[in-house]
């Protein structure tokens, strides 16, 4: 009986820890989404916005509204520090603001913060806008290098747009069409004065317990509201949980990139390199370098307005460094493109948004660019320099050197670029030089020679 019975003692104790097993997973599912609802409930979802109103800004507001929809959140808050940005981007997040199914706050915040030109249009259009001590809105006058007359009606359909949300949201429209139009800006006290804003908070904690047991309407387009008139939330924010929405890691890069100084300093930088690369090939290093900085700069630029006549100013700028690397002198190339990328930065982008390069960073960049190209320049000329006249050509045909990397030769002490005829070379070996194709050596492995 024993030898019976024994076997099985095991197997009822697998079936029993498998039986736990399953009551435990099943449990886990049963209470986990009372936990999260224990986490979410009530709670309002924030979300960040500081920088420029790009793209990527425009998805990171949207997926929040979504996951404030979806997660039960009572509303979202948007905590904002922008001088402006795309209006692409702009009117998306404005229209996703006025069919939000959630009530939308904005805070203009910290202290010293500001809304300006898209960011001020943003704000009109929250259910409740809200702004710190010490910070500002407004200023959103489109300005660009068209003529009168087309400029005028730019200007006209930007005022049109912010009077419409203003009135949507029953805030000043009056402050709004001059914020367009005259570029007005106020703090916040004045803001808060002419009804552009609905109240002053010092902070997170602040707002929230001052916008608690207010009336908000939400969804407009909603099936069960057929007249649009939406539907009616009361707030119940004071002591609310506050939980984060956080950029994604690839979308704070971006974000990160999302800066026209780092955009101009990308793309000067890599241009050089590149242009180094091809002045003096077999480094690899400078070409390396630049290929990088270049990708970093169009990754940059994709993601931020560029002007037509900037974009112009800067490559004319970028020809002439090139230039001074190929025809080095007394700098005049050089100094004509600091110039040129000097007026290049200040147009790059445009004005309507409220991006640009920040002209105390735009100064020592160009200069140091410019430095670095005369240096470049005579360091490839002084390179030119050392081509052997036809009466040092014997000396250097039969003489044996040995190779460095990316096929280059250092021979009676100078390094020269090579071109093998038996084969690819490789670092360390030794070659003797067999003739000369103008600055480059024509070169045989030094034992293949001794063999023949």
């Amino acid at each position: 009986m024993s030898a019976v019975a024994s076997p099985t003692l095991p197997v009822r104790a697998r079936r029993l820890v498998t039986l736990l097993a399953l009551l435990l997973a099943l449990a886990a599912l049963t209470l986990s989404p009372s936990a999260a609802a224990a986490q979410t409930e009530g709670a309002v979802l924030r979300a960040e916005v500081r920088g420029p109103i790009t793209p990527v800004i425009a998805e990171h507001i949207r997926d929040a509204l979504e996951e404030a929809t979806t997660a039960g959140h009572q509303a979202l808050l948007v905590e904002m520090d922008t001088p402006g940005g795309l209006e692409t981007s702009m009117k998306q997040i404005v229209q996703d603001f006025l069919t939000a199914e959630v009530p939308v706050i904005v805070h203009v915040s910290p202290s010293g913060a500001q809304a300006a030109s898209a960011g001020a249009i943003i704000t009109f259009a929250a259910n409740i806008a809200a702004m710190a001590p010490g910070t500002n809105i407004g200023a959103a006058t489109p300005i660009g290098l068209e003529d009168g007359e087309v400029l005028d009606k730019i200007v006209n359909n930007s005022a049109a747009y912010a009077e419409a949300i203003a009135e949507v949201r029953g805030r000043d429209a009056e402050f709004a069409v001059e914020a367009v139009r005259d570029g007005r800006s106020a703090a916040a006290n004045e803001a808060l004065e002419v009804g552009a804003v609905d109240l002053i908070a010092t902070n997170r904690t602040a707002l929230l317990a001052d916008i608690d047991g207010q009336t908000v309407i939400v969804d407009p387009e909603s099936a069960d509201n057929p007249d649009g008139s939406g539907t009616e939330v009361t707030l119940a924010t004071a002591g609310a949980p506050v939980v984060d929405y956080e950029l994604s890691f690839t979308r704070r890069v971006l974000q990160t990139l999302a800066d026209p100084n780092l955009a101009m300093l990308f793309l000067s930088i890599g241009t050089l390199g590149v242009i180094y690369e091809l002045a003096t090939p077999g480094g690899i290093v400078g070409g390396v370098i630049g290929a990088i900085m270049l990708v970093l700069a169009f990754v940059s630029l994709a993601v931020l307005p560029v002007d037509l006549a900037g974009l112009l100013l800067l490559l004319l700028a970028l020809a002439l460094f090139a230039a001074e690397l190929f025809v080095p002198g007394i700098g005049a190339f050089a100094g004509a493109g600091a110039v040129t990328l000097v007026v290049a930065g200040l147009f790059l982008f445009e004005r309507p948004t409220g991006i640009s390069v920040d002209l105390s960073f735009l100064l020592p960049v160009a200069g140091a660019v410019a430095l670095i190209a005369v240096f470049i320049g005579r360091l490839v000329w002084r390179t030119h320099r050392r081509a052997p006249s036809p009466e040092r050509m014997g000396k250097l045909v039969g003489a044996v050197g040995r190779v460095r990397q990316g096929n280059q030769v250092f021979v009676k002490g100078a390094l020269w670029k090579a071109r093998p005829v038996d084969g690819e070379l490789h670092a360390g070996e030794e070659v003797e030089v067999l003739d000369m194709d103008g600055l480059e050596l024509v070169v045989t492995r030094a034992h293949d020679r001794l063999e023949r």
